[in-house]
């Protein structure tokens, strides 16, 4: 038996810090599946029954990070922790400014206007004493990084901004030793200060991607009113309630916790959970979503969940293990990530050699761009140019960019949908459901009701006689045809009596005397075989079949009394729904075991393209297969355990939240709202989160195509080019936040 785990990690800088973690972790044998997320901060883990807790812990810490077990029902201590993990950057960031601005306009001064406001051999040892504590004390953690990383040969963002800085200020050392050389230990300093404002503003920005876990985390209720077995009322904290509980709900009050309403009747608005901005009607008997408001009547409820199993830690758990999954185009990144800054290191090296060996060929470039780049020409001597060339190009080329373009994006985007009643199981979805052209809907309960309801009738005796007879009769049945029956009769004011001899003939329908009276209600054929003529309502009846729909027959002794016709209506949103997707230019296909006359009715309605009736599971799996061999990616949207098998082989498999727990689980996407706009949605969305995802990594790619070649040749200082790093980063995270504004409907 598997455990899961889920590890709240501090001190990562990069994606390249959630690649190291997860390749040491996916060495220990009792891991089966470790997934490390750099902007959720967190690790999900599958363990064998072993529990080897400490361990995972003692060797994410060896890499120089830190973890701890995430604490369910913690999550105020949680946003607290990230918060002072905040503040710790925040307070880095100002103490390296505090000593570096000073440099840094000094250096400016003397590079660009030839103003010294010191003597040069006094500032030459002033820069080396206060870049030291900017680089090797408050920045040790990006030191320390480098050196783990260098002694397990697994380089990071941190890597390469450790090596630069280590270098700029080594240049430093090398002329205090005697060496003909420049200085560029503020260079050093700059360039770890202005990696703290990248570092602090990507927490900013990561934080701003995740803000739809933590407004889920603020939406639940804080105290609930309990009521006593002696009826009275006390206020307690959600987290005292237990199963079994009775609350009080008040109108405007939000529901504290998941239950059943026991007393009361009222409107919920659930677009928390659901997107859905119309209230619904609850009554007693009703589910009811923690969190979610109330907004009419006082309501009682008895609690049926608590903790981790409630909706809305459910909702936050699924979520957030979605944002840590990969899409599949993530794997390209990360292989050239991986990659990436071993060659650059390399890459930095040959610079430096090339500008050792061959100072005249790049000193001819550098005199082109003199003109236009006032640092350049500054440098003195073939071993400061080389320096000088190799730091930039190390600085510049942090994959960081590149490793924020895919998860970032996929944080955003599952956000959104968790906002919006979409839940997402995993990344591979968002790949696969941009590409859908043909969308497979199940008929009952996806694109109906699933509720059968009266919707016609034809009364050959009086009307309140008709409908208490048949009231009567079938309120002793718990038949679905029988549930419509009684609740159309009950809509007509009829008030129901007990009948006698009662009878359920299965397959056929029910007979029972009425005052004395034998009454058959049920099929055509039961009330035909007691030699009762429908000739009087044949017309009508021949319609009702062209429908589709089915027809229940009432006969008082030897007389025929009337029919009642009843169907699966559409649900309100389904035709609305098809002609989003034809919009899209997506094929739509009905698949049902309904008779084809009735298919035919609901998709005829509900505009949709194509319909396969009188289906088994085994045949829906047999269509879908039939379409995806046309070469068709199909996205199949059910609800029931049938469907199961069809949402499992459809490329992406769409549940209604409504439905049962197996269709769910078999699915890539939840629609909790149970409405088919969801699809839509799903879609919409899964089209622009990868759209952004491609745009990022477009970006990160480009940038360092043009910018690699530039610092090899002597043209892009340090200082600009780290600056020119964040900046990438921030970019990257800054076009993933835009998906928040797209529009769904």
């Amino acid at each position: 038996m598997k455990k899961e785990m889920v590890l709240d990690i501090t001190g990562m800088t990069c994606t390249s810090c959630a690649a190291r973690i997860e390749k040491m972790l996916s060495k220990k044998p009792y891991i089966t599946e470790v997934s490390v997320s750099f902007p959720n901060k967190k690790a999900f883990l599958s363990l064998n029954d072993t529990i080897h807790q400490d361990d995972v812990v003692s060797t994410i810490k060896s890499l120089g990070y830190e973890a701890k077990l995430k604490e369910e029902g913690k999550k105020k201590k949680e946003t607290d922790t990230e918060l002072k993990h905040l503040n710790k950057e925040r307070f880095r960031l100002i103490l390296a400014w505090a000593i570096t601005l000073p440099l840094t306009v000094k250096m400016l001064l003397e590079m660009i206007f030839g103003i010294h406001l010191i003597s040069p051999s006094f500032a030459f040892y002033t820069d080396l004493i206060l870049a030291f504590p900017v680089i090797f004390i408050i920045g040790f953690p990006v030191i320390r990084s480098t050196l783990v990383s260098i002694k397990s040969f697994a380089f990071t963002m941190d890597s390469l901004i450790g090596i630069g800085t280590i270098a700029a200020y080594s240049s430093g050392i090398l002329k205090l030793a005697g060496v003909e050389i420049s200085s560029f230990a503020v260079v050093g300093a700059m360039i770890m200060s202005i990696n703290f404002i990248g570092n602090y503003l990507k927490e900013l920005a990561t934080g701003r991607a995740s803000q739809a876990i933590q407004k889920l985390l603020e939406l639940g209720a804080k105290s609930a009113h309990l009521v006593k077995d002696d009826n009275s009322v006390i206020d307690v904290p959600v987290e005292e309630l237990v199963v079994g509980d009775v609350v009080m709900v008040k109108p405007g009050e939000k529901i504290p916790i998941d239950g059943e309403i026991t007393e009361g009747y009222t409107s919920v608005d659930e677009s928390i959970a659901t997107g859905e901005s119309i209230p619904l009607d609850k009554q007693p008997g009703d589910k009811v979503i923690g969190a979610t408001l109330n907004q009419q009547g006082a309501i009682k409820l008895r609690i049926e969940k608590v903790g981790k199993d409630t909706f809305l830690s459910q909702i936050i758990t699924l979520v957030e293990q979605a944002q840590g999954s990969k899409v599949p185009i993530q794997a390209f990144a990360d292989k050239v990530t991986s990659y990436f800054v071993p060659v650059i290191l390399a890459i930095s090296f040959l610079t430096f050699l090339f500008w050792m060996i061959f100072p005249q060929t790049g000193n001819l470039v550098r005199s082109f761009f003199a003109p236009f780049i006032p640092w350049i020409g500054k440098g003195s001597g073939v071993i400061s140019l080389a320096i000088f060339a190799s730091i930039a190009t190390i600085v510049i080329a942090c994959p960081c960019a590149l490793g924020l373009a895919t998860p970032t994006a996929l944080m955003v985007g599952m956000g959104k949908g968790a906002t919006n009643g979409i839940l997402i199981r995993n990344g591979e979805a968002i790949q696969t459901a941009k590409k859908i052209d043909t969308v497979v809907f199940d008929k009952t309960g996806t694109i109906t009701m699933g509720k059968p309801e009266v919707v016609a009738y034809r009364s050959l005796i009086d009307e309140n006689d008709f409908f208490v007879t048949a009231g009567s009769l079938e309120n002793l049945s718990e038949h679905p045809l029988a549930r419509a029956i009684v609740k159309k009769s009950e809509e007509k004011n009829a008030s129901f009596m007990k009948p006698e001899e009662f009878k359920a003939i299965s397959g056929k329908g029910v007979s029972a005397y009425l005052n004395n009276r034998q009454v058959r209600i049920g099929s055509l054929s039961f009330i035909s075989e007691s030699g009762i003529k429908t000739d009087e309502l044949s017309h009508d009846i021949s319609g009702y079949f062209a429908k589709g729909y089915t027809i229940i027959g009432i006969a008082i002794e030897d007389t025929f009394a009337g029919i009642i016709a009843i169907a699966d209506k559409i649900k309100p949103d389904s035709k609305i729904a098809v002609e989003k997707l034809h919009a899209l230019g997506i094929r739509t296909v009905v698949l049902t075991g309904d008779n084809k006359k009735a298919a035919s009715t609901i998709a005829k309605e509900a505009g949709i393209d194509e319909v396969y009736a009188e289906l088994l599971p085994r045949d829906k799996i047999r269509i879908i297969k039939k379409l995806q061999d046309e070469g068709k990616n199909v996205a199949m949207v059910g609800d029931g355990i049938n469907d199961a098998p069809a949402l499992k082989q459809a490329n992406i498999g769409i549940a209604i939240g409504t439905g049962t727990d197996i269709a769910i689980e078999s699915a890539d996407i939840t629609l909790v709202s149970g409405s088919l706009t969801g699809v839509v949605k799903a879609i919409t969305l899964s089209r622009a989160t990868f759209r952004k995802i491609l745009q990022n990594l477009f970006w990160a790619f480009f940038y360092n195509i043009i910018a690699i070649p530039l610092a090899v040749m002597g043209l892009l200082h340090p200082v600009i080019a780290e600056i020119a790093m964040a900046f990438s980063s921030i970019n990257v995270v800054g076009n993933s936040l835009r998906l928040k504004n797209v529009k769904l409907d």
